[in-house]
């Protein structure tokens, strides 16, 4: 199996973007946002590294890692942070994208990135311990594993 079959996520981490890249390295990278490739020319403008600590709607601490790549040779990177792309063709205002997973199409790298949307982090949670027990034990009318 290699590094592109075990991605199979709509917001991968930095660590396995990295990963492709690395074990694609002859492949020219493109990035696609609402349907169409990135246009040539385009910059990257900032990459951040930070470390967020937050209150969530459920009254959670929540803390995270958010990573613009890039920039492993400057600064110590975590490989399981998220990804966020902030993107605007000069018009428009700024929005924010998620990594889905790189595929080979063309002789490139596509890297389709996805709007970021909000999310309810405890309903996250609750959504991730249900797909969890399903998997455990079948369907949630089913009696558990015993």
């Amino acid at each position: 199996m290699n590094t592109i079959d075990k991605i199979q996520s709509s917001d991968i981490n930095l660590g396995l973007l990295l990963e492709t890249l690395a074990a694609s390295r002859n492949l020219p990278l493109v990035f696609r946002y609402d349907g169409l490739p990135m246009k040539p020319g385009y910059h990257v403008t900032e990459v951040k590294v930070g470390q967020f600590s937050a209150l969530g709607c459920g009254a959670n601490a929540e803390a995270w890692a958010a990573i613009v790549s890039k920039v492993s040779e400057h600064v110590r990177l975590d490989g399981s942070a998220k990804l966020t792309f902030e993107i605007s063709d000069g018009v428009q205002p700024i929005q924010l994208y998620c990594a889905s997973t790189p595929i080979i199409s063309g002789g490139a790298l596509d890297v389709e990135l996805v709007r970021r949307s909000v999310s309810c982090k405890p309903r996250d949670r609750w959504l991730a311990e249900q797909a969890q027990a399903a998997a455990c034990c079948g369907s949630s009318t089913a009696k558990c594993c015993g």
